[in-house]
């Protein structure tokens, strides 16, 4: 694809579009020459050299990356209109591309009826979650696992409601017994089940969750912003393949959180929160004698906290999907390739003599630590460090990594030989989310294991 070629077609197709309504002389105000826009694009275009390369593979440190084409092309073409997706006055052509878009979405995982809209972030989709889980479950508290985002306990204080953090089993998924008894106090409303932890990549049981929350008449709200299109693999042949229950428990869950700025290829800022009963609608409810009044149909607007959203997110996901579709053979075969770039990673890191597992990946995350001679969680930890800033700083083949912060209980549930002479260690971490990721692992892995040799002379 010629993103050059359709950029242009985009800046051309509105041009035609405006066309149509007849000329007028634009405002002197707003006016630019090339030669006065020349300079300040020639800045901002140096200032922009300051960021680090999210496109390449050689980047595998937070889960971020480029969006894809077909979404820039998208965005773009919105953009210059510049739709308002709050009421279908300000975005009737995007307010349609969302909800067929979130319709898709709800398809993907399974739920019959769906109410939906696209959010800002995940963040803004997960506070809309619990703020329905206020008004359901009024005076009643959320229970999160430890490894859940910390948005729930920071949400949970905006709402005014209380939160409660449950701790995990072995490789980082919430422990269902530990909520069991949580539950039978009956100060929970509502349980948070993460699908795809964004420090491990880690799968709440969400089938285990949904049946003990049932048992205790609890809601239970599915947070699947990092790894929603993981879904995707459930129950797939092959090596990228998942286990089908927890992604096939989300259908049966009260409401979801994903993110397509972050598998589904979108730019920022792109969330989704679904919701199983349509009927949840009427805690939305608001009087805005300015806003709807072009037609009777539902308005966006009226099932979201948020006002003011870009038209332009809604036509970049629309686009995307007319092109790579929420499906295994679309979208994820994108997943797929960094399943087993991940799975591939960690084959090669249990080989190793430099570098050792933290613990085995479920998605497309890879933790892994030096291993030192000295095994000690203050060693690690500042080997860790020391290999981070090596790599991101090499004049010659640098390397982008990240750190994950894993307590030493945590941390000897895994390695029970590592000495125990500090409270915490940093530890290395790869979010391998570009199918590039693939073929570029070996080259990856012999890279870290040069720093790691290092870093210990």
């Amino acid at each position: 694809m010629d993103l050059e070629r359709w950029l242009g077609e985009a800046a051309r197709a509105v041009r035609d579009w405006e066309a149509g309504f007849g000329g007028y002389a634009g405002h002197a105000c707003l006016q630019v020459s090339d030669e006065r826009f020349a300079p300040a694009f020639g800045e901002l275009a140096s200032r922009l050299t300051g960021n680090y390369p999210f496109f390449h593979p050689a980047y595998a440190g937070q889960m971020l990356k480029p969006p894809h084409p077909a979404a820039v092309v998208g965005y773009l073409a919105a953009m210059l209109i510049n739709p308002n997706n709050h009421a279908l006055d300000g975005g009737p052509a995007t307010a349609a591309m969302e909800k067929e878009a979130v319709s898709q979405l709800a398809g993907m995982f399974g739920l019959r009826e769906h109410l939906g809209h696209l959010t800002t972030s995940g963040t803004i989709a997960n506070l809309e979650a619990l703020y329905v889980a206020r008004e359901t479950h009024p005076g009643r508290g959320v229970a999160y696992s430890a490894e859940a985002h910390y948005t729930h306990s920071r949400m949970c204080h905006v709402l005014g409601i209380e939160g409660v953090s449950v701790g995990t089993d072995e490789a980082g998924r919430i422990d269902v017994g530990e909520l069991d008894a949580l539950l039978a106090g009956g100060r929970i409303g509502t349980v948070v089940a993460t699908a795809g932890t964004t420090g491990l990549g880690a799968i709440d049981p969400v089938h285990e969750v949904l049946a003990v929350a049932r048992r205790h008449g609890v809601r239970v709200h599915v947070d699947a912003a990092y790894g929603g299109f993981f879904t995707l693999l459930a129950g797939q042949a092959g090596t990228a393949g998942l286990d089908p229950l927890p992604w096939r428990a989300i259908a049966g869950c009260d409401s979801v959180v994903v993110d397509p700025h972050k598998h589904g290829l979108q730019p920022y800022g792109c969330g989704a929160v679904l919701f199983a009963d349509p009927a949840v609608g009427r805690f939305y409810l608001h009087d805005s004698p300015y806003t709807y009044f072009t037609s009777a149909d539902l308005h966006l607007g009226e099932i979201s906290l948020e006002c003011s959203r870009a038209g332009a997110a809604a036509a970049a996901l629309w686009l995307t999907f007319r092109l790579l579709p929420p499906s295994p053979d679309g979208l994820g075969q994108v997943l797929a390739a960094g399943r087993r770039a991940a799975l591939a990673w960690a084959a090669l890191l249990t080989d190793s003599a430099s570098l050792d597992l933290y613990q085995p990946p479920e998605l497309d995350i890879v933790c892994y630590f030096p291993a030192d001679g000295n095994r000690s969680v203050t060693v690690i930890d500042a080997a860790s460090a020391r290999i981070l800033q090596a790599g991101m700083s090499a004049a010659d083949e640098p390397v982008f990594l990240s750190t994950l912060r894993v307590s030493t209980d945590a941390f000897r549930r895994r390695h029970p030989d590592i000495a125990a002479d500090g409270a915490a260690a940093r530890i290395l971490r790869s979010v391998l989310m570009k199918p590039e990721h693939e073929a570029f692992v070996p080259r990856l892995h012999a890279r870290v294991e040069r720093l790691a040799q290092q870093a210990r002379q």
